[in-house]
């Protein structure tokens, strides 16, 4: 019929990069099982894509329009996204591990079930963004915005999270320990679920107006030989 569209799906595939840029700005493509190590997607329109167990390892997607697409169970470490257009991307599964995020916009994202150690995320937009069973052990985060957020099964562990903001946020099963958090700010931040290992008594005062539990607070006065009973 007039004016329909009909999605592209390639399966057990290794397109060449020209190949890619052809379909760009098209109809929907869903790539399976595909190989794109290495290639250079940067700059293209791949608005609505799907990816799904493909190996996406050192590819480069800068400034590439990815609005709406999915990246489902991908191999993704070291690959590139920096000014990457990402607004309400989903990314389910896989290893995103040193990937630069740097100045992404990430607006209304979800990153799920996903390993994402070392990524980069300087600069990244990220209001709504959504994370749950993320690990980003030693990624580098500064200044972003967790305001009002639910983070569900995070970890942050050694993460320089410098100058993030945590006003409002809830911790769900989630961990800071050893993490940078110099000049963040937790005002009404629900901490209770978070692990705050590391964390000295002197530094106590950057989680200025958050919620901590008994034992977080009785781990914190340990330190100085008190008791909380």
């Amino acid at each position: 019929m007039t004016g329909m569209t009909s999605e592209i799906t390639l399966s057990d595939h290794r397109p060449a990069g020209g190949e890619i840029e052809r379909l760009s700005g098209k109809e929907p493509v869903t790539l399976l099982n595909c190989d794109l190590e290495g290639l250079n997607l940067a700059d293209l329109d791949l608005t609505g894509w799907c990816f799904e167990r493909c190996n996406l390892r050192s590819c480069s997607f800068n400034r590439a329009m990815l609005e709406g697409a999915s990246f489902k169970a991908c191999r993704a470490a070291e690959s590139s996204f920096v000014g990457a257009a990402m607004l309400e991307a989903v990314i389910d599964g896989g290893d995103f591990s040193n990937t630069n995020f740097r100045g992404a916009r990430l607006t209304d994202a979800k990153i799920l079930r996903c390993k994402m150690t070392g990524a980069d995320l300087t600069d990244a937009q990220a209001i709504g963004l959504v994370l749950e069973e993320v690990l980003l052990v030693l990624a580098v985060l500064p200044k972003l915005s967790f305001r009002e957020m639910t983070l569900k099964h995070v970890d942050f562990s050694e993460a320089d999270m410098r100058a993030c903001d945590f006003r409002d946020a809830v911790f769900e099963e989630c961990s800071l320990r050893d993490a940078h958090l110099a000049d963040c700010r937790f005002e009404n931040a629900d901490l209770r679920g978070a692990d705050l290992g590391g964390v000295k008594l002197t530094d106590a005062r950057r989680f200025k107006g958050a919620i901590i539990s008994r034992r977080q607070a009785a781990d914190l006065l340990g330190q100085l030989g008190l008791r909380v009973l």
